[in-house]
């Protein structure tokens, strides 16, 4: 993907070289011969929480692994012959099925390393679905569903994590790795088995089917419990896992495979706390707990339903319909004495300078000056005129409820006082005495529409404890799987987010190779690197894949917690979002979106024949050059345009209602690299990147609002409308600068009372804890005495009680 940004410039420099002429016709046939004309249609994208269940299994092998699955198979056949001679699993019945797992289970238990291995790669067979007895992908994904919850009943799981705690800690292999020049996929085999299998279980226990039984249902409502729970090695497995993401930064464990412990930490957060469906159903009755009216909408439905807009014209398309649209003015105007006096009047002429000027402004920025066709119905007038009815179609209603905050309200009624009356009342919301008519019934309309988030109900409620710690009760703290988890990365969550970052910024596209940087691809490179063309290929689509998917788990990792966290408590999303920040994560994003978004979004870095469980059932074609550059015929990268989406979201969350954060986004000068995001036609993608276009609108100058007109109007058609929000017009800009500091100290230093009068017992103030004044209760205490005491107890008597006056008077006052 290194080289997406090079063949942009190279086009546009021989495009720069042509004459004028052939330069407009280069131009014009590149359009034509381009997939996205205003005909093109949005993309059928469904986001959800991952890919289907096929696609997600066929994502954790890299390409280079393939030889492997036959060694599994001959591992598992070798010993089951041995024990079972004639027979087949698949017709076998239950009691020898578990008798056979059982017998497996005792082999991990030994001590020697090649034997453990052989015994692992025959479980993770057994987890691959038995595919050699197999005649279809339907019937591998049957014995794959089948067999996990088999190795799951028979206590699988926990001795494989005992394994994989075993290798953590194996310093000769990890001390081995870093003395070595080149790290390959033999250095990672013991721990690639042991997360492939628990990764399969994870995978296929999680998705639910409508035939699974009762025992099922029962054993996996079991395992998810135990998963978020710190049953195993006293943590739960996430911090597990984010140990191993850590210590592979550090440098001191080069040679794990990021990419597996990166799908199977994230698919264990979305098991253990649940999805996108599960966290609106979530919002939902905690806020019918909290005694809040319900949401205006289901926001999920909302987005689903949204249409996308056609993506903002580029300087190069106005420019070329102008010249279009003024040569058939100029025919019919041809014996004017003065062209140059309609020229002037051209109500375009001022236009051009400005788009002209907007995309200068784009270049600067290192982005593609690619054109891209336009839906030009939209922009200006077409050649051959349309039925209105196609052209024009109005809105039915605004897709979202407008909200307003009680700050907003408070804020109106101040200035409205102040401008009528002279005075102010602070906080009151409810006098509106003196104030004319039109306000009174501006203040029904925005109470109508006031939204009061859990977050405030949380920051007020933590204020509460704050200031009156004895009287202000118990805080009753449900101990759920995301309350356990949070305590669990609490004490290095800022290296974990800093470590998750080292690795999105090792493998986007937009990074070059640094020798500074970490090896993300130990666990894809073979042995013997490649001698042909062909191989050369197929590694190359295998590496990008790699890079893809190791995206695709970080962006929906970091966007799970931020979600999960922000309705758990407030300060828990606070804590994590602004150590994401301290990490540079705003310009990290940025930076990633600062490519060719359309040539990553349809990107086709993989090879279906090679995938699993194809791969395993069906005659392998021979690989061809002319194959593999191909690809598929999808009309994108389902991963990518997830991972986009992801990272838009995240960075909403970063920036929402943060001052600082939104200057940061005008500072890195994001609007550019954002407006080439709307060129995707995908409404949900759309959605997110003119949240992040409306938070900065104001900031940006009226030349650029001016300049951006179409942008503008997806704004307002798209996005939630704050009733009190000067988006659009930038007129309640403070004079004085922002200072951006003071935020963030105020905001980080509420999340560090947050965290130590919750989590950090041992900094409790002493004058605030209990004390125990009863004679009784505190004389029948026993206390266990030391030896030396007890020997030596007529000396201490005699020193401390009978030998020194009590003055009994002074005792009784």
């Amino acid at each position: 993907m290194e080289g997406v940004g090079l063949s942009a410039n190279n086009k546009q420099k021989q495009n720069q070289m042509l004459p004028n002429k052939t330069r407009g016709e280069f131009t014009r046939n590149q359009r034509k011969d381009s997939e996205g004309l205003s005909e093109a249609p949005d993309l059928e994208f469904e986001y959800s929480d991952a890919d289907n269940w096929a696609v997600e299994l066929s994502e954790l092998y890299s390409y280079t692994e393939g030889p492997e699955f036959l060694l599994n198979r001959k591992c598992f056949e070798e010993d089951f012959h041995t024990h079972m001679p004639d027979q087949k699993w698949t017709k076998l019945d239950s009691v020898q099925h578990r008798a056979h797992a059982m017998r497996l289970l005792d082999g991990l238990d030994v001590i020697g390393r090649e034997h453990r291995l052989k015994v692992a790669r025959a479980i993770l067979y057994m987890a691959q679905g038995t595919f050699g007895e197999c005649s279809s992908e339907v019937e591998v994904q049957h014995w794959m569903r089948y067999n996990s919850f088999l190795l799951l009943d028979v206590g699988a799981f926990t001795a494989l994590l005992e394994l994989l705690n075993m290798e953590i800690d194996n310093s000769a292999a990890c001390s081995s790795a870093v003395r070595k020049p080149a790290i390959s996929l033999a250095d990672s085999t013991d721990l690639r088995v042991l997360l492939n299998i628990m990764y399969l279980m994870v995978e296929t226990i999680q998705s639910e089917e409508p035939t699974d039984s009762p025992e099922w249902r029962t054993i996996r409502e079991t395992f998810k419990s135990e998963l978020g729970s710190p049953l195993y090695n006293h943590e739960p497995v996430s911090v597990m896992l984010f140990g191993m993401v850590t210590k592979f930064c550090s440098g001191h464990a080069p040679h794990f495979p990021m990419k597996k412990v990166l799908l199977l930490l994230w698919k264990t957060i979305l098991f253990t706390l649940g999805g996108f469906e599960q966290l609106q159903c979530s919002k939902v009755s905690k806020r019918a707990e909290l005694g809040l009216p319900p949401l205006p909408e289901d926001s999920l439905c909302v987005v689903r339903s949204m249409r996308a807009a056609s993506p903002p014209a580029s300087a190069s398309d106005l420019i070329e319909q102008q010249q279009r649209r003024a040569r058939r003015d100029h025919k019919a105007l041809i014996k004017q004495d003065n062209l140059d006096a309609f020229n002037e009047k051209d109500p375009y002429k001022a236009d051009d300078t400005r788009e002209e000027e907007e995309e200068n402004d784009d270049n600067d920025n290192s982005m593609e000056a690619e054109p891209f066709p336009i839906e030009r119905d939209e922009v200006m007038p077409p050649p051959i005129p349309h039925p209105p009815t196609e052209r024009v179609c109005f809105p039915k209603g605004l897709p979202w409820a407008p909200k307003v905050r009680e700050k907003d309200i408070e804020q109106f009624l101040e200035s409205s006082r102040s401008k009528f009356i002279g005075y102010t009342l602070g906080n009151d919301t409810d006098t509106v005495v003196g104030l004319p008519r039109p306000i009174h019934e501006s203040i029904k309309t925005l109470k109508q529409h006031k939204y009061v988030s859990i977050a405030e109900v949380q920051i007020a409620k933590e204020e509460e404890y704050q200031k009156t710690p004895l009287s202000g009760g118990e805080e009753e703290l449900e101990l759920c799987a995301i309350e356990l988890l949070y305590q669990g990365i609490l004490p290095s969550l800022p290296q974990y987010m800093i470590a998750l970052l080292k690795i999105l910024l090792a493998a986007a596209p937009t990074s070059k190779a640094k020798t500074d940087s970490i090896n993300i691809l130990a666990d894809v490179l073979p042995e013997e690197m490649p001698t042909t063309v062909l191989q050369s290929m197929k590694l190359g689509v295998d590496v990008n894949r790699h890079k893809e998917i190791i995206v695709k788990a970080i962006s929906a990792i970091l966007l799970l917690l931020l979600k999960h966290f922000k309705l758990n408590h407030v300060y828990q999303f606070e804590y994590m979002a602004q150590h994401l920040v301290f990490a540079n994560c705003i310009p990290l994003i940025l930076k990633f979106f600062n490519q060719n978004i359309m040539s990553y979004i349809t990107a086709k870095n993989s090879i279906s024949a090679l995938d699993f469980p194809h791969c395993v059932v069906h005659e392998l074609p021979e690989l061809t050059a002319e194959s593999l550059e191909a690809g598929d015929n999808n009309q994108f990268c389902w991963r990518n345009l997830f991972s986009c989406i992801n990272l838009l979201r995240i960075l909403n969350k970063l920036t929402k209602w943060k001052h600082s954060r939104t200057m940061m986004l005008v500072v890195f000068k994001s609007a550019p690299i954002l407006k080439r995001a709307l060129k995707v036609k995908q409404a949900m993608m759309q959605l997110y990147v003119l949240k992040l276009l409306k938070v900065q609108t104001k900031y940006l100058g009226r030349q650029w609002r001016k300049s951006n007109m179409k942008t503008m109007s997806a704004i307002y058609q798209k996005v939630r409308h704050r009733l009190n929000d000067d988006w659009a017009y930038g007129n309640d800009l403070d004079a004085r600068p922002w200072d951006f500091q003071a935020e963030e100290c105020a905001l980080r230093a509420s999340i560090e009372r947050f965290n130590s009068r919750r989590y950090d017992k041992s900094q409790s103030n002493p004058e605030f804890l209990p004390v125990d004044n009863c004679l009784q209760s505190v004389l029948g205490q026993r206390i266990d005495l030391p030896e030396d005491f007890q020997m030596n107890y007529d000396l201490w008597l005699e020193r401390e009680v009978f030998s020194k006056p009590i003055s009994w008077e002074e005792l009784l006052q």
